[in-house]
């Protein structure tokens, strides 16, 4: 498989959850033969009919069930990309990366799009011409020092 100087990482996955206005949730993933998604292997969804509340520091909760319906039955993950933040300190205070990262084994890169203002730790990327940052963290690559 054509890494473009990246290691193989196995099948690599973007997921993100949208919360459904009658209740729910819709969890989408993305799956791909390569880190840099330049060959997508697949696309898939799943629904949730009910997820917990949201609450400040425990977003793990409501994002979880989600994507454990959509990454069931997924077999040879090495990489997970997740809508938010591997965790929420320089001390290592799980975010919803960590807890990914604990429930499916494998590394978790976190992109989130507002800054957490603990996580003080996190990448700033700039996209193109964009003003607006993203937040990037992640978990269980080890050898990186930003990586436990």
């Amino acid at each position: 498989m054509e890494t473009r100087g990246r290691p193989d990482c196995g099948v690599c996955a973007a997921v993100d959850v949208h919360y459904l206005p009658a209740g729910g949730a819709r969890a989408a993933a993305v799956l791909a033969a390569d880190a840099g998604f330049a060959q997508v292997l697949a696309e898939r969804t799943a629904v949730v009919p009910q997820v917990a509340p949201y609450r400040p520091g425990e977003f793990y909760l409501r994002e979880l069930p989600p994507l454990r319906a959509v990454l069931d039955g997924l077999s040879g993950l090495g990489l997970l990309v997740v809508d938010g933040y591997a965790d929420l300190d320089p001390g290592g205070r799980p975010g919803l990366g960590a807890r990914a990262h604990a429930e499916f084994g494998i590394p978790v890169i976190g992109v989130a799009k507002s800054r957490f203002r603990t996580a003080t730790h996190a990448v700033p990327v700039v996209r193109g011409s964009s003003a607006r940052p993203l937040f990037v963290t992640s978990c269980g690559m080890p050898g990186l020092p930003w990586a436990p």
